[in-house]
């Protein structure tokens, strides 16, 4: 297998690296892939050429694309032109689209049965302020796109419901489409888990840090380990396939009386906590998928 897999180029696409780009490419290298990290600033792209090269760099042969960038915009561009010009993209466009925008993949989630917190979407002062009495103080405000937390907003009163939608009629338009969710009565914590394909890498429990209710751990969470139950497994595998995805996380909570519900997928997920804790090689079998069922 290693001769064959020596002939294989896998190029990891990215913006900015992190921890998780840097273990990509270090099991790449250990499994005996010609890999490349590609930076997309450095990416032309001839969109009208006939051939599949872009700046001289990349032949049309069985090289696969892992999709790295953190920008939903960038990825989801880039992703869109490289497939255009047939190349194997991980995560593909769908994907892309999709679960990177909170709002989409919600859908996505709600057509394929999966149980998801109770959301609403409004576009106006006077429908927001119906949305949030719908659902009960207090509510969530998150933008449809974003990552590590930012501008999601608990909306613990109509004081504070009026003071928010104020400040985002000033805002971008992206932040005057107003996803709105239930606050799910759930333990300090919730759940991220590694998918890939078929099977779940690793789970953790991310708890909220001191004075916060978010649960991200740039904002001072602490993880735990989570156990890989038949019931979360087929969950976070089944959410993967509806936002068409590869290699997701799936971000879940506990409800009391509704069981596990998915409130985000992630198409260029933060895995090192999930690797630290639950003390799983995640990289190595992303590219041992890649490897054995992507090629």
């Amino acid at each position: 297998m290693g001769s064959v897999i020596s002939k294989q180029h896998l190029y990891i696409l990215y913006d900015l690296v992190r921890w998780e780009e840097k273990a990509l490419y270090e099991a790449a290298v250990r499994r005996g892939l010609n890999v490349k990290m590609l930076d997309s600033k450095d990416i032309l792209i001839d969109l009208n050429a006939n051939n599949s090269t872009f700046d001289g760099s990349l032949p049309l042969d069985d090289s696969i694309l892992l999709q790295r960038c953190v920008s939903y915009f960038k990825s989801l561009h880039l992703t869109a032109a490289l497939e255009g010009k047939g190349y194997r993209v991980i995560n593909p466009f769908q994907c892309s689209i999709i679960a990177g925008n909170k709002l989409f993949a919600h859908l996505a989630l709600v057509k394929h049965g999966i149980k998801t917190p109770k959301s609403m979407l409004a576009f106006t002062h006077d429908t927001v302020l119906k949305a949030i009495d719908a659902l009960g103080y207090p509510a969530v405000l998150k933008p449809t796109v974003g990552s590590w937390g930012r501008l999601i907003a608990l909306i613990r009163d109509r004081d504070a419901a009026e003071a928010v939608v104020e400040d985002r009629e000033h805002m971008f338009p992206l932040y005057q489409i107003y996803y709105l969710q239930e606050y799910v009565r759930r333990p300090p914590r919730d759940i991220r888990a590694i998918v890939a394909g078929e099977r779940v890498l690793g789970a953790i429990y991310r708890y909220s840090g001191d004075g916060q209710w978010k649960t991200n751990m740039a904002l001072g969470g602490r993880a735990e380990r989570c156990p890989i139950t038949k019931e979360l497994e087929d969950i976070c595998v089944r959410a993967c396939k509806a936002v068409n995805g590869k290699v997701v996380g799936v971000d879940l909570m506990e409800d009391e009386a509704r069981g596990l519900l998915v409130h985000e997928v992630n198409p260029t997920t933060e895995f090192k906590n999930v690797a630290r804790v639950a003390n799983t090689s995640v990289a190595d079998e992303i590219i041992d998928y890649i490897i054995n069922d992507e090629r």
